[in-house]
């Protein structure tokens, strides 16, 4: 290959990497959750000057009149160094709770036989039993589910469906208290991924 044409095809491959390193550069975000430590005066300007161009809001947290505060102040903020800044709503979404216990907490052995009711009149909880706030949770687990009880430190393996109960295996010893989260190992409840509360945050930022 003459060295004229070698050396143009060396140029060009060069710009097209550079070309492809710019565009992912230009995708890259860098992102910072907002709170307390980020509400004093000039914290959002040093921020936006370094380089953050995404904010996250977490809607889980904190009071939602605070966050829209803070959502205006990004705007502002961002206006007055010249940079565009996308503002991320963590919103907290469905949340799958049991129900309350009348000790308000008990404690499971591994092996143990634990039902779970989806009634809205189900008793208050006990050694065997307690409801649960999702009534269409026996609609979405089959034998062989596992369910994930505040945040996985406690494992029940479904083993039956009986209508609104659902008979489990505990997979693991722990304490279970009032109002836990519950969720399915590996997804598949057919729950709505978006509340009407979680639509009504996202007004706030939109």
């Amino acid at each position: 290959m003459p060295s004229l044409v070698r050396d143009v095809c060396v140029k060009f491959r060069g710009f097209y990497r550079e070309a492809i390193m710019k565009e992912r550069q230009r995708r890259t975000k860098i992102l910072a959750t907002l709170g307390p430590a980020t509400d004093a005066p000039g914290v959002l300007d040093t921020l936006f000057k370094a380089g953050v161009n995404v904010v996250r809001l977490n809607f889980s947290h904190g009071d939602p009149s605070g966050q829209a505060k803070r959502a205006a102040e990004v705007r502002a903020a961002a206006a007055r160094v010249g940079a565009e800044v996308g503002i991320l709503a963590d919103l907290p979404g469905p949340k799958i709770r049991i129900e309350r216990f009348a000790e308000g907490k008990i404690k499971l052995t591994m092996g143990e036989r634990f039902d779970l009711v989806a009634d809205a009149n189900a008793p208050a909880g006990d050694q065997y039993q307690v409801g649960v706030s999702y009534l269409g949770l026996p609609q979405d687990v089959t034998a062989g589910d596992v369910l994930l009880l505040d945040d996985g430190l406690v494992q029940l393996q479904v083993t039956d469906v009986q209508g609104a109960r659902i008979v489990t295996t505990v997979l693991n010893d722990g304490v279970l208290s009032d109002r836990k989260g519950l969720n399915k190992q590996g997804g598949g409840l057919s729950l709505g991924a978006l509340t009407e509360r979680d639509k009504e945050l996202i007004g706030i930022v939109a």
